[in-house]
């Protein structure tokens, strides 16, 4: 696939089959994740890989019940999305197989940043490889929690930046239009 086409082709993927991610092709994904670019060359990731629909199920449930203990109804811009967090039948993880979550290792320059390049860079080496993956914001907080970092064996002073869920579609969902961007040229 060319890279142009990833880009172009590459989807959020909310629906998943049963077939489990093999855990040599996450090795692969990870290892185009970390040919981002990053400030200093700080290479500040961290990647914690987290596998089992059982798992994610319990981890959803945990999830959802702690973002709609601490979201701030008036000002968080999630609170649309209240309705569907409460639902039991919800999965935040949308019956993926897997989970990657990108940690940055603290005191590095532009450590979130660097991850999300990182992060961007295994979105695309996933769809090349026929594979979906989505960004959860709504874990990021959770999985950022002590007793969580402590259950995943992270270091408590490593921060969540980016959730991503992995496997093989059930669908492609069709392109989002996309909004004309802003574009300032200075002389």
């Amino acid at each position: 696939m060319e890279l142009i086409d990833a880009i172009y082709g590459r989807r959020a993927v909310r629906d998943y089959t049963d077939q489990a991610v093999d855990r040599s092709v996450i090795d692969a994904l990870i290892d185009a994740a970390v040919q981002a670019p990053t400030a200093l060359d700080e290479q500040p990731w961290v990647f914690a890989v987290i596998q089992g629909k059982g798992l994610l199920q319990d981890y959803s449930d945990r999830a959802k019940t702690h973002f709609l203990a601490t979201f701030n109804p008036g000002s968080d811009p999630h609170s649309m999305r209240r309705d569907l967090l409460m639902n039991p039948g919800f999965n935040l993880f949308y019956n993926a197989g897997t989970l990657l979550v990108v940690y940055a290792r603290p005191n590095r320059h532009f450590a979130p940043v660097d991850c999300c390049l990182a992060a961007q860079n295994l979105m695309l080496a996933a769809h090349a490889r026929g594979l979906g993956t989505c960004p959860v914001g709504f874990a990021q907080s959770w999985l950022d929690l002590p007793e969580i970092k402590t259950e995943l064996r992270v270091s408590q002073d490593y921060s969540a930046v980016i959730p991503l869920i992995l496997g093989y579609p059930a669908r492609m969902p069709g392109a989002v239009p996309r909004k004309m961007p802003e574009v300032i040229f200075s002389a």
